[in-house]
């Protein structure tokens, strides 16, 4: 069991990288985004709503075994706040990019409640600052997408 709460927490391995542990996990979520983006709406939700709900488990786990809360090797939270960015959103390659770039910003940011949202115990308070800066980059990319730049960059 340990194996795999290790597994999942650290997004795949992803929380081990030497730099930017993070930014290497919301790329697993990216990658992950891949073959999940064909999935219609509701599905795609129901399937990152699960992914975050295994984080909160796995997250908890693993600050156990880590002996800190939030620790960096856990990034289960920006593989589903990366996920959350792209709901909705064409699965183009503009598209990806820039809501990679605004999530990190928001990940890093942490804007109101996000900040807030850490101080929730355990797993819970792991995942829902990054599901906070997963929604405000999706309301972003959605503003971009349909309102500001409609077609994308293309």
């Amino acid at each position: 069991m340990r194996k795999l709460v290790l597994f999942v927490a650290t997004g795949a391995g992803s929380g081990y990288s030497p730099i930017a542990p993070g930014t290497v996990g919301s790329g697993v979520g990216l990658l992950l985004y891949l073959p999940l983006a064909g999935l219609g709406g509701a599905t795609y939700v129901a399937v990152v709503g699960g992914i975050a709900v295994l984080g909160v488990w796995a997250a908890g786990r693993a600050e156990r075994l880590f002996g800190q809360h939030d620790d960096g090797r856990i990034t289960i939270d920006e593989v589903a706040g990366m996920l959350l960015s792209l709901a909705f959103l064409p699965c183009r390659l503009d598209v990806m990019v820039v809501a990679f770039l605004l999530f990190r910003v928001f990940d890093i940011t942490k804007p109101p409640p996000a900040r807030a949202a850490e101080s929730l115990p355990g797993g819970l308070g792991v995942m829902t600052d990054d599901l906070v800066a997963g929604l405000y980059a999706n309301v972003v990319g959605q503003l971009l997408w349909r309102v500001v730049l409609p077609g994308g960059l293309g």
